[in-house]
């Protein structure tokens, strides 16, 4: 039932006798001096009088006459009465539950799935025509009979031959509601009684209360109901507004106290009930019933006011939300012979009558200005220079175009360059707000990315307080072990997870990558994504390298225990050993980080290009190429040693094999590309050994020991890094031999994945299909080059024109597959996931058929042609070769095709402002499907690089925000939309986004830009 009443002011009306046949035609009302009024309702077949009709009370009032389904009503509800006095409790209880589960999923399910179909495709009526209820020449019975049923109910004011099809299909509509109704709600009561108990358990007072609460509960709920239906009357509450329109909605009466009351607080009827029976199972039939209303209300009626009355509000629409900016620079608004100070335009800000300082809000406005420039720092929002001592409040300056201003103030130079001026001034709009402040914030767990430091931490945080609620009182080597693969966790993600993260960010800049298309920056932020991404990276090494040591340190603590006498084994010397061994990791760290700074410490030449670095072997390093190669595991066999755990030692020796790994796997590689033949190829420790070897050659005999002995030295210096190297080399060789095939298995993984899922289709096939020639069926597709190949741009609508024997089905249908896809020609075995279009589009309600009206245009002798188009979600928004087929009967049989069909993205000729610009802006059109409320006004233009700022939309309006509008802004009216932008810009400039940034950007240029400053920062 609708929950808001119309507008009675609102409703179309005329004063009686004045008739129209036009559909189309608004209705004015009545001159002043006329009193008496009738509410018209408009419906596409017609404008009718709404007359006076009787609500439900009237099936129980013996004066009016009783139509056949009233007498059915009345002979179901005696049914349910006889039943109740017939059968004993035990029995009644349980048919009565089962009775009202039938009349709630009815009511619920029932006539919000009929309701749902009426709504959006007008399905009641048109049953209603298709089998011609109310045609006197196809079924005069039923006519008559319909006509009984309704005019025995109506007042004198009804006239069923002069009210159109939509009226009477309603009023018909409405008797089968009350059967649901009272049904509901006489089954529902008789449930209750039939488990009507008294608690023995409760003082007298407390079941006064029982009784006092429930009564005024159903008081209070009658008191709704009434309320309700004064406010929405019979149009509201029988959902007449599914069926033709009668005003607009209002809010008033019960429904300014609470939300949607008809199905909410109109429900306390329930609870009222069940509190007098005194029976939890009342109480959870009530709770489930309701429940059912309430997916009544989400699944139908909120849709429902959506569509009818709701309007359709565009994403990223630039509204202002401040006055426009006037100030200018008086030197440009004078002549530049003249005394500035002679200037009416502008007011010193030192004079008495100067304005009062800017808001802090004004200020604001005026420091989000982001200067406009061709490499793509393109902003939606600008303001203009003010010399200094020239700048005054938004108000100071006079317009010159405003009335009481004198116009000899103002040169016609002057009046063109302000106004060419003031294009450059757009007031801040929320769209920019939002996206400059908001940034994909996490809402609890929601927007979680795992690549952002905090983030991380919360998930963290979040998984430890699980992991100690759930963790129960364990033995102590219990214990020993979840510290273990605690500690285990944290070196495999700090050596494997962060190391294969590091690497992919040296390869492809794969961390940089994950910003730009997740994150919106604000134009001219070139390096925001660089910089985020090192942060981040920074705040999750830092975290990882803490955890680390901590939970190692955890594990040693577990398993250390104290003993009695040191004197005794190899306690003292454990302890010993270990306290240096951390002692020299501390200052091999120490030392590293003296040498290698902040810089260094967290891998900075991985992300910042531009910053000067350059290799240094002071320090540690004069002694060693990477101290960390030999001494990055020192702690934690100290505190093993301490410990004097095997499980202990044993993940230190694991940790410094994994961080080798690193090493030589991650760190090397990058600097061998960073500096080449710039790194250093003996350490200070191996060149000393050499140089000691050598002067102590005298030793041996033979003049071939020094040889002998650098040979050794080198061997003993470089065992290690040749032993890697070795492994290094196997294993890049693998993977270069085995990445084609590699690529070629996901290829195909991803090609079996997708078919798998097209292929969730039940085929069905025709069993008339010897009936049919499928030689006299044709398709072809519409191409601007009928002699070149069928090539299309992603988002360009497809036109394919058909030919069939005028016997064809009414009930064919065009899909479009991925070519290779099916693997028969003469079956379609592959769903085609929306991308279908009906050769009768008039004849289909959705995926249903609906009744045969019109037809194809005759050519020829027995042949049907025509065509049907692919457009907007029906098209493939994947690049690749396709094949499109026509289909028998809505069944699977293939009567003709046509292949191959490509779906290209266009590529710019050259990376510069105006190509990129040029070619994002016809993806943005295509993607936009072309509607003139989307896509930019400059799409029919062609402006210059400097356009984006100064460009204006070409349509003349009053509208503020449409007079600042940027020429080159877009909106849309999906997500959807924004993903397909983001499909086509990953297809030919190589860059990916999100759909947020693309969004955030809704500008033409500045996505241009955007795309222009990513790939300088990606490029390898």
């Amino acid at each position: 039932m609708a929950t808001a009443t119309l507008n009675s002011d609102n409703a179309l009306r005329k004063r009686k006798g004045a008739h129209s046949n036009n559909a189309d035609h608004v209705l004015q009302p009545p001159p002043a001096e006329e009193t008496t009024e009738t509410v018209w309702g408009k419906t596409p077949t017609g404008t009718g009088e709404v007359p006076t009709t009787s609500g439900v009370a009237s099936l129980f009032d013996p004066r009016h006459p009783k139509s056949h389904l009233d007498i059915i009503n009345l002979s179901t509800l005696a049914f349910q009465v006889v039943i109740f006095f017939a059968f004993p409790r035990s029995i009644t209880r349980w048919f009565f539950l089962l009775y009202f589960a039938f009349w709630r999923a009815a009511y619920d399910g029932g006539l919000g799935w009929i309701l749902t179909k009426q709504s959006k495709k007008k399905w009641i009526v048109r049953e209603v025509q298709r089998r011609g209820w109310l045609d006197e020449s196809r079924r005069p019975d039923m006519r008559q009979w319909i006509k009984n049923e309704i005019s025995g109910k109506m007042g004198k004011d009804y006239d069923f031959e002069d009210l159109p099809l939509e009226y009477n299909t309603w009023l018909l509509f409405r008797q089968v509601v009350d059967i649901i109704l009272v049904n509901d709600f006489l089954s529902y009561c008789l449930f209750a009684l039939s488990c009507f108990r008294v608690p023995d358990d409760l003082s007298t007072f407390t079941h006064i209360l029982r009784w006092m609460g429930g009564l005024t509960l159903i008081a209070f709920n009658m008191w709704v109901k009434m309320e309700a239906h004064h406010v929405v009357k019979d149009y509201g509450w029988y959902w007449g507004d599914v069926f033709f329109e009668r005003g607009a909605l209002v809010f008033d009466g019960i429904f300014e106290c609470a939300p949607h009351p008809m199905y909410s607080i109109g429900y306390s009827f329930f609870y009222g009930l069940s509190m007098i029976v005194g029976s939890y199972l009342v109480l959870f039939v009530s709770l489930a019933a309701h429940a059912a209303q309430f997916a009544f209300l989400l699944g139908f009626e909120n849709p429902h006011i959506e569509r009818t009355y709701g309007q359709k509000k565009p994403i990223a629409m630039r509204t202002p939300l401040f006055a426009t900016s006037k100030r200018v620079p008086s030197s440009t608004m004078s002549d530049p012979n003249s005394d500035k100070s002679s200037s009416p335009a502008v007011m010193s800000p030192r004079s008495p009558a100067s304005p009062p300082p800017r808001s802090r809000l004004e200020k604001h406005r005026a420091n989000l200005s982001i200067s406009s420039s061709i490499d793509g720092s393109t902003p939606a929002i600008t303001d203009a220079e003010t010399e200094p001592g020239t700048e005054t409040d938004g108000d100071g300056l006079e317009d010159p175009n405003e009335e009481g201003v004198q116009e000899t103030r103002f040169s016609a130079a002057d009046r063109k360059l302000l106004k060419e001026k003031r294009r450059h001034y757009q007031a801040v709009s929320q769209h920019d707000l939002n996206t400059r402040y908001f940034r994909k914030d996490v809402l609890g767990l929601y927007n979680l990315d795992l690549l952002r430091a905090s983030d991380f931490k919360l998930f963290l945080l979040v998984a430890y307080s699980f992991i100690f609620i759930g963790l129960q009182p364990l033995s102590p080597k219990g214990t020993q072990i979840v510290h273990f693969l605690h500690a285990l966790c944290w070196r495999l993600y700090h050596s494997f997870g962060l190391g294969l993260l590091l690497k992919a960010q040296s390869d492809n800049k794969w961390m940089v990558r994950h910003y730009v298309k997740h994150y919106y920056y604000p134009p001219g932020s070139t390096g925001g994504a660089i910089e985020e991404a090192f942060d981040n990276w920074k705040g999750l090494y830092n975290l990882s390298s803490c955890m680390t040591y901590m939970s190692f340190a955890g594990l040693a603590w577990s398993t250390y225990s104290v003993s009695g006498d040191w004197t005794v084994g190899d306690q003292l010397l454990r302890h010993t050993l270990g306290a240096l061994l951390i002692a020299l990791h501390v200052w091999t760290a120490r030392e590293s980080y003296e040498v290698l700074g902040v810089f260094g410490w967290f891998f900075g030449d991985f992300f910042i290009e531009d910053y000067p670095t350059q290799l240094v072997y002071t320090g540690i390093y004069r002694f060693l190429n990477n101290p960390e190669r030999t001494m990055s595991g020192a702690a934690f066999f100290g505190m093993s040693f301490i410990s004097g755990s095997k499980l202990g030692f044993s993940l230190a020796l694991f940790s410094q094999l994994s961080h080798w790994w690193f090493l030589s796997n991650v760190e090397n590689p990058h600097m061998q590309k960073l500096y080449g033949d710039s790194l250093r190829k003996e350490a200070g420790l191996t060149k000393t050994i050499r140089n000691v070897a050598l002067k102590n050659a005298k030793l041996f005999d033979g003049g071939r020991a020094p040889v002998d002995i650098k040979r050794v030295a080198q061997e003993f210096a470089g065992t290690f890094e040749k032993v890697y190297e070795d492994t290094v080399d196997v294993v890049e060789e693998f993977l270069t031999s085995a990445r084609p095939k590699l690529s070629e298995v996901v290829q195909d993984t991803k090609v079996m994945l997708q078919q798998s899922k097209e292929r969730l289709v039940i085929t069905r096939v025709s069993n008339d299909l010897s009936l049919y020639d499928p030689t006299k069926y044709h398709i072809s597709v519409v191409s601007a080059n009928p002699e070149g190949p069928l090539r299309f741009h992603l988002g360009e609508p497809i036109v394919v024109t058909w030919r069939a024997p005028s016997t064809h089905s009414r009930r064919d249908w065009v899909g479009i597959y991925r070519l290779g896809a099916n693997k028969s020609e003469l079956v379609t075995g592959v769903n085609s996931a929306g991308k279908w279009v009906p050769v009768h589009d008039e004849e289909w309600d959705g995926d249903i058929p609906n009744v045969n009206v019109g037809g194809a245009t005759p050519v020829g002798h027995g042949i049907e042609c025509g065509e049907v188009t692919f457009r907007s979600g029906r098209l493939p928004w994947q690049t690749g070769k396709y094949e499109i087929r026509y289909h028998h009967d809505g069944k699977y049989n293939v009567m003709g095709s046509v292949a191959p069909i490509e779906i290209y993205v266009e590529k710019p000729i050259s990376l510069d402002f105006a190509s990129v610009r040029s070619t994002l802006m016809r993806m943005v059109v295509l993607c936009l499907d072309s509607d003139p409320s989307l896509i930019p006004s400059n799409a029919s233009t062609t402006p210059t690089p400097s356009s984006r700022s100064t460009s204006a939309s070409p349509s003349e309006t009053s509208s503020e925000a449409e007079s600042l509008r940027d020429g080159d802004d877009f909106r849309f009216w999906s997500e959807r939309q924004a993903k397909r932008i983001s499909i086509a810009i990953q297809g030919a400039f190589d860059v990916e986004y999100a759909p947020e940034v693309i969004i955030g950007d809704a500008n033409v240029s500045s996505l241009a830009g955007r795309i222009l400053a990513s790939r300088e920062i990606l490029s390898p």
